[in-house]
């Protein structure tokens, strides 16, 4: 069971981070509530809840291999939003 918290605060720390960001370009860049940070942001929940759905899947066969899918499916979006939120700092 470690494991699954493990994921679930990686999930949490990882996407927090993410929506913590787009605040701080906002603050910084005097863009208050930008139409883009909002975007940003939104794919940012979904994405949480996607995962989060995916975690308190109850019928998986091999939870090795679907836990270390979800993280994989993590970092890959992960990557994207931040890419997203670098393309706002240009």
């Amino acid at each position: 069971m470690a494991n699954i918290r493990d994921l679930k605060k990686d999930i949490n720390f990882v996407l927090g981070d993410i929506i913590e960001a787009v605040y701080l370009w906002e603050a910084g860049s005097d863009n208050k509530e930008s139409k883009e940070g909002s975007i940003i942001i939104d794919k940012a929940i979904s994405v949480f809840d996607e995962l989060m759905d995916k975690v308190h899947k109850k019928d998986v066969e091999n939870n090795k291999s679907h836990f270390k899918e979800i993280r994989a499916e993590l970092e890959k979006k992960a990557t994207e939003l931040v890419e997203d939120l670098n393309s706002l700092a240009n």
